[in-house]
């Protein structure tokens, strides 16, 4: 694993937030404006929303029982798109949960494994302190990740048969959907890394399009590093440094958040996804 990141101590200090927290809460989804973004708030899609329907599935992963949060649309059929939703530092936390459901909203079946499951880690919601998932995140083992992501994609194939499926990931969750690029890329047909650390991947074995969004004030993974990884790419790309953003700008629960990258790089992850994984 790479070194655990600090997702609120991963920002240059002369980033300056103010100019960029304009564009509030729900816009992200419907245009409406919310004050608490960036700290804990309601989540933008509520559970009983009647556009979804949510489970809470157990996958059987390499020997173990992993606990997972699915969401589809409430007409889903088997040609419905798909995400494997790969989680933050922080787990299955609210932040995922909702992404998940938002996904849904725009029409994607959604399932997030917890990667955390063999660890019995804690719930991460509301958490700030990241030193508390230090010890499940460093026993984590690649075969085993392997193995929950390619069980949650198993499960969504089982209900959406005739889908293309992406791997989107957070913060730990963008590296390792990087990896899942590499070691389980029959199962997917884009990869979406949110300011995942591309340390250790070999751009040139990437044999998917790739979306990727990463803060230029990140002191976690270096600009010049994403610059280098987006020309060695022999795929289709779209990789947007955000000049305003630090680390974990999306993550709309915490203080690192950022509205205007976080917003853009929304729009751009569904106009992604809507190109590489709807069928003709």
């Amino acid at each position: 694993m790479t070194q655990p990141t600090d997702p609120s101590n991963a920002t240059a200090s002369d980033l300056s937030r103010a100019a960029f927290v304009g564009i509030t809460g729900a816009t992200l989804l419907f245009g409406a404006a919310t004050p608490e973004f960036g700290a804990v708030h309601p989540p933008i899609v509520p559970d009983d929303d009647p556009d979804i329907v949510i489970s809470r599935p157990m996958l059987h992963s390499n020997g173990a029982q992993i606990d997972a949060f699915a969401v589809a649309p409430i007409n889903a059929t088997a040609k419905t798109p798909c995400v494997v939703l790969s989680m933050h530092i922080w787990g299955v936390d609210t932040s995922m949960r909702d992404v998940a459901k938002r996904l849904a909203k725009h029409d994607y079946a959604t399932i997030c494994p917890n990667i955390y499951a063999r660890q019995h880690a804690p719930s991460g919601d509301g958490a700030t302190d990241f030193k508390v998932f230090y010890p499940y995140l460093k026993a984590l083992v690649r075969n085993e990740m392997d193995a929950d992501f390619a069980a949650a994609s198993a499960w969504l194939r089982a209900r959406h048969a005739k889908a293309k499926q992406a791997i989107l990931g957070f913060c730990m969750g963008g590296h390792n959907a990087l990896l899942q690029a590499l070691d389980n890329a029959n199962d997917f047909s884009a990869v979406v890394p949110f300011y995942g650390a591309v340390e250790g991947i070999d751009p040139k074995l990437i044999s998917m399009p790739v979306c990727g969004s990463y803060g230029e004030r990140d002191t976690s993974i270096p600009a010049h590093d994403v610059r280098d990884f987006a020309a060695a790419l022999h795929v289709p790309h779209d990789i947007k440094i955000y000049p305003e953003a630090g680390h974990a700008f999306f993550d709309d629960q915490r203080t690192s958040y950022v509205a205007s990258a976080a917003h853009d790089a929304w729009h751009r992850t569904l106009t992604f996804l809507g190109k590489y994984l709807h069928t003709a």
